[in-house]
């Protein structure tokens, strides 16, 4: 039987033990349910329903939905919180099943904690036993950031980028980067999603909310993530709602984003995100020049990128029904996307291109499905499935060197500024998750998560139609089978266990020599697996009501991208040699809150790590130094913290700041075949940050102008310390990249409560030199303006 069916039929016998299973436990006898909402109607999810005497408790779903079961006949006291609204207390008399309905009036004393980004107000999420932040992105919607420049201000997060608008970057949580982490989007994974639809091409308008996950991953967000996991929380709360906004700004750039949703009676529902980026991004850099014609040199030139246009537009549109009997949601889905990116520079900036570009786009047909209590009480079930049709295309065609002076030499014949390609191709990535979980009661539930991937890259190239290389096979599939089980003693304490099955299939063609002569190349498939177990606890513990505890760890695996091993035809090259990397993964941390007095408010969280990292995947330059190339390194340590102080004074000021150290060191001793100790054992990890932080403040003037009128004053300030471009031990090859402050300020005119908004931004204040990714510049100051009209019921 083949690996697949043999996956595939595990996960369906699992869950077909635990659908039995269910018929066996003693039925309740008698429950509590209802829906807990705002005085003005809207439904409020996350809201903690708890009877203290009983040590009963739960929270509401995404529509307000409550149940607490197996409740004793008699009167008992039940408490309704929720993070801006004030507490209630409510007698109920259980004779029976017994369902009631509760309003909460708000409270503007608890409102001053909301703040422009920091922990989220929904309790469900700080609850957890997992290290996790949230960003309420709500609060960010009038800003023209888009997600990865929202999460670069989280503590622990660095979003590094080769440029600006639309530019390739990289994301780093707690020391792990690239595809450590993982990301998601209403929890399915985003591994599929090709060049058009990007963490740094979204705007934040999409999102509700973005959960950090740091270390350890919970199960129903299944994946082989090693050091984290973002899942971007898209649904609006709104039935019918419609959120457009425009934004201009400097280096010609303009954004565009429209959200709407619309959700009938019956529940028929239709729902629209459409955004569009474009960018001349030809902001000013400082570099090293050479005249292409005399050879004589410039150094401390400031000059204009001139190659660097990006744009692209997607669109998402979901279909369906909500609220059914037989599913409480059944949506089908497309989402279309194009995007062209000129390619100003290599992976350092001595290289200078003036005509190739990519483009790409993505058609991806989609289905999402979720019922809770299907068949029997408390077994929730969710499916999700898409197929990316997309394809990608490199055109680089132009024989010809540049100088960042715009000069050029061009030359005879066929060839061109690095690799002659019209190369097309497609990945044919597919991606299936299925996740069930049943409460087996009121204080254990247990889960099952699968996640299945393919890749299929398929290409022609038209310059180069006989080259054999093209049609060599890149296929991978990946598996990932995660069961979980999760008890809530009481209201205080909860732990969750979990095990991993990780497997992976790559089939490949390599070049050999069949005859020793010189010249002769000839193709040869050859195949690798990966079967391995991982497995993980975290545990959350309330001291007192506002101070909790919370403590993780895991075995974890996660297995070889695509790109990395195949290349990404761009600036990475492909390694089919890398190995799956293990991590044993150690979070502590706490998170604590405290009023001075009614007006003032102070919140405290910090969290300690410990990395033990084998096969460690990090990029370094190819042999040329004009690319990048995955590679394992035997073993990485990495001991570090992040902390955040927040305070916030009535409705009128919120300020924050988080600082983060990571200690990420090279523990590879003796490399294959030395008995000498290495000159890079205990180095410090180059071309990565180890101290970072933010700060940031927000001032609200209310009833400016006119009653629900708000103008808000912001500023974010971004510090990098100092850190090496290259091994620290190799002497000569010692490079800083210097310490990097940016300013960041903003304001912000909302009108009648929200409806209408004017967003005034400078980004990089005081035109500070910033760099990322092997000392390559990120953009020079800029100015921006975005409008924005927002109406929903």
């Amino acid at each position: 039987m083949p690996i697949v069916q043999q996956r595939v039929l595990l996960f369906f016998g699992v869950f077909l033990a635990f659908y039995v299973f269910s018929f066996a436990q003693p039925g309740n006898k008698f429950s509590i349910s209802g829906t807990i909402q705002a005085s003005s109607g809207e439904t409020i999810p996350g809201a903690s329903v708890v009877i203290e005497s009983l040590k009963k408790s739960t929270i509401t779903d995404e529509k307000g939905r409550f149940t607490l079961t197996e409740i004793p006949t008699g009167e008992h006291q039940v408490q309704v919180r929720s993070v801006g609204f004030k507490e209630q207390v409510k007698t109920v008399r259980v004779r029976q099943n017994t369902r009631f309905s509760l309003a909460l009036e708000q409270d503007d004393i608890q409102l001053t904690e909301v703040s422009v980004i920091g922990r989220s107000d929904a309790k469900e999420v700080a609850r957890q036993a997992f290290n996790v932040t949230a960003v309420d992105a709500s609060k960010l919607h009038n800003s023209t950031l888009d997600l990865s420049h929202a999460l670069d201000r989280v503590s622990g997060v660095r979003v590094r980028e080769s440029g600006g608008v639309g530019s390739n970057f990289n994301f780093s949580l707690n020391g792990f980067t690239g595809r450590q982490v993982k990301f998601f989007i209403d929890g399915v994974p985003m591994d599929n999603f090709g060049s058009s639809f990007q963490l740094n091409n979204i705007p934040i308008n999409l999102a509700e909310r973005v959960d950090v996950y740091k270390g350890v991953v919970p199960i129903w967000l299944g994946s082989d993530a090693l050091g984290g996991a973002v899942n971007i929380v898209t649904g609006n709360k709104q039935r019918n709602y419609l959120d457009a906004s425009y934004s201009y700004g400097s280096f010609n750039t303009h954004r565009s984003a429209v959200n709407a949703g619309i959700t009938t009676k019956s529940g028929f529902t239709v729902q629209l995100n459409a955004f569009q980026n474009y960018s001349d991004n030809n902001y000013w850099v400082t570099v090293d020049v050479a005249d292409i014609n005399t050879g004589e040199y410039f150094r401390n030139q400031r000059v204009r990128r001139f190659h660097d246009t990006y744009r692209n537009e997607t669109l998402v549109a979901n279909v369906g029904v909500v609220g059914k009997k037989y599913a409480d949601k059944l949506l089908f889905g497309i989402t279309l996307g194009q995007n062209r990116a000129e390619i100003q520079t290599g992976a350092r900036m001595v290289s200078v291109f003036g005509q190739w570009y990519r483009r790409g786009n993505i058609v991806m047909p989609s289905f999402r499905y979720q019922k809770e209590n299907l068949f029997v009480k408390g077994l929730n079930v969710r499916l999700t499935g898409n197929f990316n049709l997309g394809q990608e295309q490199n055109v680089d065609t132009v024989y010809r060197r540049y100088n960042w002076f715009q000069q050029f030499k061009e030359y005879p014949g066929k060839g061109s500024e690095r690799e002659r390609s019209l190369y097309k191709f497609r990945n044919n990535n597919g991606l299936i998750t299925a996740n069930a979980s049943y409460q087996i009661s009121g204080k254990q539930s247990i889960s099952v998560n699968n996640v299945f991937n393919t890749f299929n890259r398929q290409g022609f190239d038209e310059l180069n139609p006989a080259n054999q290389n093209y049609e060599q096979p890149r296929v991978n599939t990946k598996n990932i089978l995660g069961v979980g089980y999760k008890y809530d003693y009481d209201d205080r304490w909860n732990t969750s266990l979990f095990v991993k099955h990780f497997s992976q299939h790559n089939k490949y063609g390599i070049t050999y020599n069949p005859s020793g002569n010189f010249g002769d190349v000839a193709y040869m498939t050859q195949k690798n697996s990966f079967s391995q177990l991982g497995y993980g606890i975290a545990t959350s513990y309330f001291l007192q009501k506002n101070l909790q505890l919370k403590a993780s760890y895991e075995k974890s695996y996660r297995l070889p991208e695509t790109d990395e091993l195949y290349g990404d035809l761009l600036n990475l090259e492909g390694n089919i040699n890398l190995k799956p990397e293990t991590s044993f993964n150690y979070n502590v941390g706490f998170s604590y809150l405290t009023n001075l007095t009614k007006q003032h408010r102070f919140t405290f969280a910090a969290n300690a790590l410990y990395r033990d990292a084998r096969g460690f995947i990090r990029p370094r330059l190819n042999n040329n130094q004009t690319k990048q190339v995955m590679d394992n390194l035997a073993d990485v340590t990495n001991l570090g913290f992040d902390g955040e102080i927040r305070y916030s004074f009535k409705r009128m000021l919120t300020t924050g700041v988080n600082l983060t150290y990571q200690n990420l060191r090279n523990n590879t001793r003796f490399e294959d075949g030395i008995t000498a100790q290495s000159p890079l054992y205990r180095d410090r990890i180059p071309n990565m940050p180890f101290l970072f932080g933010n700060a940031d403040a927000s001032v609200f003037l209310r009833n400016v102008g006119g009653a629900g009128n708000t103008l808000t004053f912001g500023y974010n300030l971004l510090y990098v310390h100092a850190y090496y471009l290259y091994w620290p031990s190799l002497g000569q090859s010692k490079l800083d990249i210097p310490q990097q402050l940016a300013h960041d300020a903003n304001v912000v005119y909302a009108l009648a409560n929200g409806k209408y908004n004017i967003g005034l931004e400078c980004k990089n204040l005081l035109d500070a030199r910033l760099y990322d990714n092997f000392s390559l510049q990120k953009p020079s100051r800029g100015f921006y303006l975005k409008l924005r009209y927002f109406v929903g019921k």
